[in-house]
């Protein structure tokens, strides 16, 4: 299947970075290429680098690139961005582009098992290497399952799901896509039913451990800060509440100044401001891109600049 994913907030989100021509910058999460196109299409004679653990996303940005030479493809995961890019020489940049969460082509894809909607292999491994979501269901304790839908789902039903889980489980292994939503709708109040598809928040729940994305956000981000150079900017796109509560809370931690009480005549504690925030607020989808792309819905952009 060849690897198609709209790009949101693609403007928006590149005008954060206020390219320079002659920079370096960092796509973490290439995708299909939408963003690490609209950089190259601003840049001189700087430099890009494109991340992404997902093969179907390297071999499609490798394709697309393959004549510019100011491209670089990474395959590996954003959250160890600094010791990849580090490891090509690459010490600082001026600006990093992060989109955070699955994209188009993963759920398209019926067959990597994203979709509650597609009857699948029960998957969801954005790097196609590693525990699947099978392994996840069929092994993990009710308790551990409970809290993982509870916390990355905020699933008001975590626990009788999981208690379903465990019990189909008892059966026979959970292997499929369907199966896993058919057991979600079988365990939640009818009136859940019909409010969206039942098996939304645990299918979120479960790639998000599946694939540790709120670490490799918090680690991805800190990477980020300590590659940018003076003046660099740091643009993240979200699609959730976890995230974004990651995002806004990194960079107003990092943009805080002095610490001391309010009393204290001079500042003790020698704390400055490393970020000035750029959104106050987030952006959001614009209502032409909504209607375009109804998968923009949840979007926030949020931008920092290194000072």
């Amino acid at each position: 299947m060849e690897f198609m994913h709209v790009t949101v907030l693609l403007r928006e989100a590149v005008d954060g970075l206020n390219i320079r021509p002659d920079g370096v910058y960092v796509d973490g999460t290439a995708g299909g290429g939408g963003h690490s196109a609209e950089i190259l299409s601003r840049l001189g004679n700087g430099s890009l680098y494109s991340i992404d653990q997902d093969p179907d996303a390297i071999a499609a940005v490798t394709e697309r690139f393959r004549d510019d030479p100011r491209s670089h493809i990474v395959e590996g995961n954003f959250g160890d961005m600094k010791q990849l890019l580090n490891d090509r020489g690459v010490l600082h940049v001026n600006g990093v582009l992060l989109d955070i969460g699955v994209s188009s082509h993963q759920l398209d894809d019926g067959s990597r098992g994203f979709s509650y909607h597609e009857d699948a292999p029960l998957d969801m491994r954005m790097s196609q290497r590693g525990m699947s979501a099978a392994d996840l269901v069929n092994t993990l304790e009710v308790g551990e399952l409970s809290r993982i839908i509870s916390l990355y789902g905020e699933e008001k039903y975590a626990y009788s799901i999981a208690k379903g889980i465990v019990r189909s489980r008892a059966e026979k292994p959970i292997k499929t896509t369907l199966e896993l939503a058919e057991i979600v709708k079988e365990n939640v109040p009818q009136k859940v039913r019909r409010d969206g598809h039942p098996a939304r928040k645990t299918f979120q729940a479960i790639r998000i451990a599946v694939n540790r994305e709120l670490d490799v956000l918090e680690s991805g981000l800190q990477g980020a800060f300590e590659l940018l150079d003076k003046g660099g900017r740091l643009s993240v796109i979200t699609f959730h509440s976890l995230e974004d509560r990651i995002v806004k809370q990194f960079m107003r931690d990092k943009a805080q100044g002095c610490t001391c009480p309010k009393d204290f005549p001079v500042c003790v504690c020698g704390k400055k401001p490393q970020v000035k925030i750029i959104t106050r607020k987030p952006i959001l989808p614009s209502a032409e891109e909504l209607e375009s792309n109804p998968r923009a819905r949840s979007a926030k952009l949020r931008i920092c600049e290194k000072l």
